[in-house]
């Protein structure tokens, strides 16, 4: 079942940030859609729940350099 689900994220400054955040959700197994933005912090993901899971997505956030909530 496909759930969307929003990871604070913390350390982002420039559109560098979003473009290295998204491709690192994106690369993750399972999602389908990952929207960052960098004003709110924050990054909307719509993944495969029976594929992934929230902690996978912040620890591939993580991976690439930045902090979640």
């Amino acid at each position: 079942m496909m759930i969307t689900a929003t990871v604070i994220v913390n350390g982002m400054t420039c559109d560098g940030c979003v473009k290295s955040v998204t491709k690192a959700l994106k690369s993750v197994h399972g999602v389908r859609e990952a929207k960052v933005d960098l004003a709110g912090a924050k990054a909307t993901v719509t993944f495969d729940e029976a594929t992934t899971s929230e902690n996978a997505l912040k620890k591939a956030i993580e991976v690439a350099g930045y902090e979640t909530v």
